[in-house]
């Protein structure tokens, strides 16, 4: 009885398959995996996320790198970017009364994004979603500053009391970075191995630039970033 049982489920299951086979090899013509490579370029909008909290606002900086982009399946792939990237804040003095004084920091990094990429649409013109870690490796900063910020507490009329100054001097303590990026654009085709990519993307970072023991005085300082780019692709393989 048992092998009776066992030979009929057999048998539907090399109908299931025989049945699916050529759906299969359909699917395979229809779609072959390919090999894109290209250069990015765009604009940054940064700030960070600081514990204590500091007065601050965006500040604008420059991306720019390359990409490489391998779709296996019709509608999944994976894109792996080397980024020059810019972040940073700048300080926000009109909510202390004081615009008189100005103050930015840009934080210059490797950056090295490996996101899941899921698009759809037509063969001209798709929509698609990126997700996935990425990491950096800082390469400078630099301070754009209208006032001595190493002694500020000297200069007269300078916002203290409640606000958060202790970052102006800090020395950057970490120079790898890592976090989680996702974004969202559209690409056109403009020729059948040429195409166009223009993305909006979010950086949440997730290490912290300054020491963060409980004898430290800041909890959290993570890289947060908005960027907007432009890719040229083209199609290798």
């Amino acid at each position: 009885m048992a092998g009776k049982v066992f030979r009929m489920i057999a048998g539907r299951v090399l109908v299931a398959l025989a049945l699916l086979l050529p759906v299969s090899v359909m699917a395979q013509r229809e779609y072959s995996p390919n090999f894109s490579i290209g250069g990015k370029a765009g604009a940054t909008l940064s700030r960070m996320s600081f514990s204590p909290e500091v007065h601050q606002k965006f500040t604008q900086g420059l991306t720019m790198g390359l990409a490489c982009r391998y779709t296996e399946e019709k509608i999944f792939g994976l894109i792996g970017e080397i980024n020059v990237t810019q972040r940073g804040w700048a300080e926000d003095f009109a909510k202390d009364e004081a615009p008189e004084f100005s103050y930015s920091r840009t934080l210059t990094y490797v950056s090295i994004p490996v996101m899941t990429h899921i698009y759809f649409g037509s063969q001209k013109f798709r929509g698609f979603f990126n997700l996935g870690p990425e990491v950096g490796f800082l390469l400078g900063s630099s301070i754009d500053a209208n006032f001595d910020y190493d002694n500020y507490k000297n200069i007269p009329n300078f916002p203290q009391g409640s606000r958060t100054n202790e970052q102006l001097a800090m020395a950057v303590d970490r120079k790898f970075d890592y976090g989680i990026v996702g974004g969202a654009g559209m690409e056109i085709v403009i020729k059948r191995r040429h195409s166009i990519m223009l993305e909006g993307r979010y950086y949440f970072g997730l290490g912290n630039i300054f020491k963060d023991s409980k004898r430290d005085f800041f909890a959290a300082s993570r890289n947060n970033s908005i960027e907007i780019s432009l890719k040229y692709m083209i199609r290798v393989k």
